[in-house]
């Protein structure tokens, strides 16, 4: 009897991406939408075809993970920011704002640089790879994954979309608890339901949709697809030591190699990855923090709850409107107010009515954006509070924790 099981555990340590315990099954992703050229691989996986006998088969992609939670002090954690850049790209703002910042800066396209992965593909997943790989032994505490601007529309719209103030107010012991946090906390794009295996339009927005399944049996082939991959864009998150050697080394040289191999253009299989991460690090296919939560256990913006949170981000949408009516205002009145059709009274008459009522809508601008400016200032105010920040994010805490 004995016998038996270890023979039935070998034969299931034998199997490779490309097979699931159903049978085997065509690993090639060219068969379904790369039919363009000859391939350096086989168009099915075979046992010691593809895969090198160095990098074994991942097992599950949820690999136990008990958090030892923060300490009492969050100031001594070691922290590094893993930075992917383009010649190109210039990251001076990182030196000016954040001086004392340990980081990893990877030039994806120059080979020649001390510190660049082995391919510029798979955009940042080359990257936080390669740097997850070569530091897998001399980890800090926190390592956090950036993008190489400062400031975008996919960073956190209460920090000012700057990475620098992200980076700067990260929470440590929010980190330490989580694992794995994903340092955008606004929902869209991404959650709730984001990414869907079976959906049939390919659409520009998410053309990895109709390549996910065979992917999925590529990356995770002991796991169930599930009907949805979800979570805030874009692939910037931080992660504890311990989530990262919870996994195993080879797990993360296997998944470099496949983005190495793979068909798949840059922008695709990179695209794979953005909504994979949360999976690899968390094991749910969902990771769609609340807002609220979000921002306050991991930024200290504490708005009181849910619905005071939901009133400032209805003040600021009247706030953007009002900001558009006004450049809509001004667009109308240079256009028109200078046709040289009207009279001098006539013109004259309509700059009058549309000065009172750009001033009008000024002054309302003006008005939502200080009640804005003092709704955040206060959150920073009650985020500052351990006691505070805990009862609104659900937490347990006792006198004398300092997280």
């Amino acid at each position: 009897m004995g016998f038996i099981i270890t023979l039935v555990a070998l034969l299931h340590g034998m199997l490779v991406p490309g097979q699931t315990l159903d049978g085997p099954h065509a690993g090639g992703l060219e068969e379904t939408i790369l039919n363009s050229g000859p391939l350096s691989r086989p168009t099915t996986l075979q046992l010691g075809r593809f895969w090198s006998d160095q990098q074994p088969a991942p097992r599950r992609a949820m690999t136990t993970f008990f958090s030892k939670g923060a300490s009492k002090s969050t100031a001594n954690y070691s922290r590094v920011v893993v930075i992917p850049k383009m010649q190109e790209e210039d990251v001076s703002w990182i030196a000016e704002e954040l001086p004392r910042l340990d980081l990893a800066i990877y030039i994806a396209d120059d080979p020649a640089t001390l510190m660049h992965p082995p391919k510029n593909k798979g955009h940042e997943v080359m990257v936080y790879l390669s740097y997850l790989i070569d530091n897998y032994e001399r980890l800090p505490d926190i390592v956090i994954f950036m993008h190489s601007h400062r400031w975008t529309h996919h960073n956190n719209n209460l920090l000012g979309f700057d990475a620098a103030q992200m980076i700067s107010s990260l929470n440590n012991a929010h980190v330490m608890r989580q694992g794995y946090v994903n340092m955008r906390c606004q929902w869209s794009p991404g959650c709730p339901e984001w990414l869907r295996p079976s959906a049939i339009p390919d659409t520009l927005s998410r053309q990895e949709e109709r390549v996910l399944e065979r992917c999925w049996k590529e990356l995770f082939p002991f796991d169930p697809l599930p009907p949805y991959l979800s979570q805030p864009c874009c692939a910037q998150f931080a992660l504890s030591r311990d989530r990262i050697v919870s996994i195993p080394q080879s797990r993360y040289i296997y998944y470099r190699d496949w983005i190495l191999r793979t068909p798949l253009s840059d922008y695709i299989s990179g695209r794979i990855w953005e909504y994979s991460w949360q999976f690899l690090f968390t094991g749910n296919a969902m990771h769609c923090p609340l807002e609220h939560v979000c921002y306050c256990d991991g930024f200290g913006l504490c708005f009181g709850g849910k619905a005071p949170y939901q009133e400032y981000l209805d003040l600021s949408r009247k706030r953007d409107n009002l900001d558009a009516e006004i450049r809509r205002g001004n667009r109308t009145y240079l256009i028109d107010g200078n046709n040289g059709s009207a009279s001098k009274s006539s013109g004259d008459q309509y700059a009058a009515i549309h000065t009172q009522r750009w001033t009008q809508l000024n002054m309302q601008f003006e008005e939502l954006e200080n009640e804005l400016s003092d709704r955040r200032e206060k959150a920073r105010q009650r985020g500052a509070d351990p006691r505070l920040r805990a009862e609104e994010c659900g937490r347990r805490w006792r006198e004398g924790d300092g997280f």
